[in-house]
């Protein structure tokens, strides 16, 4: 969610975050190089613009207070027509220096984009754990716009300012030193201002910038979960959380607003006083005939553009460092870790037998090791059932075999290569999974399948259609499969949801297949339809159905059953219930609960 021009903390490391920064404007250096150019040289004609003007002004002075009135008007047009001139070249380079600044600005930013985009894919699946989905978004799209906007606008201005700086204070030294020094005295003040002001308003960004992120997680997990909030009547609750961040947020915005922006009038004070100290002493030099009139008018206008570079440092430097800090907050993002290379691909017999081990496979979220010493060995084509009660590693198992996470001891093989040393693109190619949740994206029904597999023909897509039942429902539609599922594919039921993934997985041909409670959310008759699809889909395929309702998986050619991240038991259905072990009791206490519906 954009709240248009964001506030964030100072940086840590701005010299390193700096240096990062150039490194993606790089490719920019000679629309940078024009830019300084055309700074230099738009301040350059812009500081001589005053001194024409008090040579037009000392001109008419002279002319009037001569005997009659003897103003050389050919003088006049020529000064008055130069400093036209050098007042369109002035506009002419401000406005080319924007323009510069808006491309160079936009190609940065397209490029941390692509970055970020690539980097967010190569991040191991911890690392989303640790991160809400909505600080990263913030990242990806607020801080990286002020990033835009900071180059677009800020640079330019800190450019042009320290350059109009240096540039007006070599003239007013050539027009009166002593001036010049009640000019410079205004320094001290301004930058005393900014250190007293500067700290509070930066104490409270970094409050507002906290607050904004825990902000956007709250009204992201609202929208996702509204159904559900609605359903427990949590609406005033919700909204409370919210005012409660909201409120606090407007607090700090106010206060870092205030002390921010209090810098200006201040600072504006500071200038005007002297300003009249300027005037008072450059009228005493007048009329003693120390300087001229025009040199007087000139220098009067060079103190007040020599103490706009100043507010605009103390106006944006708060804006340059912000940025810094969300760039910081890309880079930090940029320069995780991400997962392991991978040395081999998988040979070429794993798609013809496909031998899965867990050999004494270790493993822990934290320090704690939820698994130590797992070993399992599958056949191939075997279909393996995995139950338990919640917590018990069941869903763990399925992360570490997809590397979705990386294991601290031991070793899993596929066909007796250990899955570290394999390519990760190769081993996802041929592991499709139906998960639980479903998920399917804002695009067509047909789109959504062939997701599964880009390359797949148009036949292939309605054959996996078909075999999943997808078939039955889509032609009701009007649409058919060009059908727009909406952002959370809310109109279609969650049984044909499910049914689409089942077609997608049908698509991809996957060797190894992956099913995580794929029916625990449906109907009955849905369900019927699910199993007749998924029996289809295991067909000669290596399997690992993680199961909730034991129902499904009778027919398992082994059951494993865990326990605290251990295998308690493993057989099939019948050897099992003999046994009068952890896998008898879960399925007693299922059927009791049915027997209580």
């Amino acid at each position: 969610m954009k709240h248009g021009r964001r506030l964030v903390e100072k940086p840590k490391d701005m010299n390193k975050t700096v240096k990062q920064l150039m490194h993606y404007m790089k490719s920019s250096s000679l629309l940078i190089t024009l830019v300084l150019f055309a700074s230099v040289l738009g301040t350059f004609m812009q500081i001589q613009t005053p001194k024409l003007l008090g040579k037009a002004t000392t001109e008419i002075f002279k002319g009037v207070t001569e005997k009659g009135v003897v103003v050389d008007f050919d003088k006049l047009k020529l000064i008055l027509l130069f400093a036209a001139i050098l007042y369109i070249g002035v506009n002419i380079l401000t406005f080319l220096q924007q323009w510069i600044m808006t491309c160079v600005s936009q190609k940065t930013t397209n490029a941390l984009r692509k970055e970020l985009k690539k980097k967010i894919n190569t991040l191991p699946v911890a690392y989303f754990d640790k991160n809400s989905n909505g600080n990263l978004m913030s990242i990806a799209v607020n801080d990286i716009d002020n990033i835009a906007t900071m180059l677009q606008q800020s640079l330019t201005q800190l450019i042009s300012g320290i350059i109009t700086f240096v540039g007006i204070l070599a003239i007013m030294l050539t027009i009166s030193w002593q001036l010049t020094l009640i000019a410079c005295a205004i320094i001290p003040g301004s930058l005393l201002i900014v250190k007293r002001f500067s700290p509070i308003a930066q104490k409270n960004f970094k409050e507002y910038m906290k607050l904004q992120g825990s902000l956007n997680g709250i009204i992201e997990e609202t929208y996702q979960g509204h159904m559900v909030i609605k359903s427990f009547n949590g609406e005033k609750d919700a909204v409370k959380k919210f005012e409660a961040y909201n409120s606090n947020m407007y607090e700090s915005g106010w206060r870092a607003r205030f002390w921010g922006g209090s810098m200006m009038p201040n600072m504006m004070l500071i200038k005007n006083i002297g300003y009249v100290l300027i005037a008072v002493f450059g009228a005493i030099k007048v009329t003693n005939n120390s300087i001229t009139i025009g040199d007087m008018q000139a220098f009067l206008q060079y103190s007040t553009q020599f103490s706009q570079p100043i507010s605009q440092l103390s106006n944006i430097w708060n804006g340059i460092l912000s940025t810094i800090a969300s760039a910081e907050r890309v880079f930090n993002v940029l320069d995780e870790i991400d997962m392991e290379a991978q040395k081999n691909k998988i040979p070429n017999n794993y798609k013809k037998d496909v031998k899965i081990d867990f050999d004494k496979v270790s493993f822990g979220y934290t320090k704690d090791m939820l698994m130590k010493d797992f070993s399992l060995e599958v056949k191939s084509g075997q279909m393996v059932a995995i139950v338990g009660h919640t917590g018990a590693g069941k869903s763990t198992l399925i992360n570490l075999l997809g590397r979705f996470y990386e294991i601290q001891g031991g070793n899993i093989r596929i066909d007796g290569v250990d899955i570290r040393n394999m390519e990760r693109s190769e081993l996802h190619a041929n592991i499709g999974m139906v998960l639980q949740d479903t998920w399917l994206f804002s695009g067509t029904i047909y789109e959504n399948i062939q997701y599964g597999n880009e390359n797949a023909s148009k036949d292939e897509i309605i054959t996996a259609a078909k075999a999943s039942y997808v078939d039955e429902f889509v032609y009701k539609l009007p649409d058919g499969y060009d059908t727009i599922l909406n952002e959370e594919a809310s109109n279609i039921s969650q049984g044909q949801r499910q049914l689409i993934t089942i077609a997608r997985a049908f698509v991809a041909n996957p060797k190894i297949l992956i099913l995580d409670e794929a029916t625990s959310n449906v109907d009955s008759r849905t369900e019927a339809l699910i199993q007749t699809a998924m029996r289809k889909l295991l067909l000669n395929r290596t399997s690992f159905v993680v199961a909730h309702r034991l129902s499904t998986i009778y027919n398992a050619d082994s059951i494993v059953v865990m326990k605290d991240g251990a295998i308690a038991e493993t057989g099939k259905h019948e050897e099992l219930m003999s046994a009068n072990g952890v896998y008898a009791d879960i399925y007693y206490s299922q059927f009791m609960e049915e027997c209580a519906l």
